[in-house]
């Protein structure tokens, strides 16, 4: 096979569908075009990850490519389809009661948490590889589904609204929680994934064990970025309230 074929599946065509019923859904309320930009964003993300070779490689050459589907699912994606939603359309999307649990920040950090951990454990990533049709979709959807749920709390005010410290504070432990399984993945000194140890065909010169230890850190690198402006939007605008509460608080004196 060549490794760099573009693929289509069923998963683009759950992207399109996504796509055409966001279109319908913000043709009732007014939408930024910031959040339209957010829109198109995660969409082409993951058409990207889903048909081009990155699809090919990740399926059948390198657990790197494969990782970095893993990351738009779970991680990017979410966050700007998150972004992508006006809040009257969040809000009449919050008033179903299993939407209003699964982004209760109790319940959506811990599930998003052990979803990834999960997946990640060398006999259920290799299950998955090695049933493409089947449980790498479901894999792929929970991925998907639990990065929405994180990320919910974070971006919008319905549901369940929290404060600026909170958010800070729930990102931060988001990253601190979830970083090890990159680093693990780098640092240990052999490859666990037999599905890319047993491939018959190598690329870019990488060998498994040198293929593991890229998508480590790769992954302990885009989290440490991601995670990190988001924690700093909620980190600054949570100081920049206090000082305006002080000030309210505490007005300067006049001569």
């Amino acid at each position: 096979m060549d490794p760099y074929s573009w693929s289509w599946n069923a998963e683009a065509v759950v992207v399109l569908g996504l796509t055409a019923v966001y279109v319908s859904a913000i043709r009732r309320t007014h939408t930024p075009a910031w959040r339209v930009a957010c829109s198109v964003g995660a969409m082409a993300m993951l058409l990207i990850v889903s048909v081009t070779p990155i699809h090919t490689l990740g399926m059948h050459y390198l657990l790197t490519m494969h990782l970095l589907q893993n990351v738009v699912l779970a991680e990017w994606a979410p966050l700007l389809v998150v972004l992508a939603i006006p809040a009257t359309l969040a809000a009449a999307i919050a008033g179903y009661s299993a939407v209003r649990v699964l982004t209760h920040p109790a319940i959506a950090l811990p599930l998003w948490l052990a979803n990834y951990m999960v997946w990640h454990l060398p006999w259920i990533y290799d299950a998955a590889l090695d049933n493409p049709s089947t449980l790498l979709h479901l894999e792929h959807a929970m991925y998907f589904v639990t990065g929405l749920a994180m990320w919910w709390c974070v971006v919008q005010d319905e549901p369940h609204r929290l404060g600026s410290g909170v958010r800070a504070a729930y990102v931060f432990a988001a990253f601190v929680l979830a970083s090890p399984i990159g680093f693990v993945m780098a640092l240990i000194p052999s490859a666990i994934y037999d599905f890319y140890v047993d491939a018959h065909h190598r690329v870019w010169g990488l060998d498994p064990l040198a293929d593991q230890q890229l998508a480590g850190m790769l992954m302990a690198a885009e989290q440490a970025v991601v995670f990190f402006v988001v924690f700093a939007y909620w980190f600054f605008r949570f100081l920049l309230e206090e000082e305006r509460r002080a000030d309210v608080d505490h007005p300067p004196a006049h001569a």
